[in-house]
């Protein structure tokens, strides 16, 4: 088909800088930032490592995440533990059900960013071992 991946993910926002700089200083991601094992990033990418990626639109009166909300943000994570303590110390209140967790498909948290975007932090149980 053509279709290597998602090239961006692109939203509005009141204030784009904070919101940029909030992503920097707690997820380490947006443009300018390198995963882990890459190379570093121009000022306008990020360079990400290879992965599942889920593309899947969802039913307008889903109750996985707040109504209110056209989308919800999943980004691949490893060390979901460690985050959780970092989020929680910065006074960034994090999510966790016992039920979102699953030997086949791994750990998951969530958080919103301070214009109320939810983001799911998803660990694949491979990032687990």
């Amino acid at each position: 088909m053509g279709v290597l991946g998602i090239g961006g993910l692109f939203f509005r926002a009141r204030d784009p800088d904070a919101l940029t700089a909030w992503y920097r200083e707690h997820l380490g991601i947006g443009a300018g930032c390198a995963a882990e094992g890459t190379s570093d990033a121009d000022a306008w990418t990020w360079a990400t490592q290879g992965g599942p990626v889920v593309f899947a639109p969802f039913k307008a009166d889903s109750d996985y995440f707040a109504a209110d909300r056209a989308y919800m943000l999943n980004l691949r994570v490893t060390g979901l533990g460690a985050m959780i303590e970092r989020f929680r110390a910065a006074g960034i209140e994090v999510t966790t059900k016992a039920e979102w967790d699953d030997p086949q498909t791994g750990r998951f948290a969530r958080i919103h960013d301070p214009e109320g975007n939810p983001i799911e932090l998803w660990q694949a149980p491979e990032a687990a071992a």
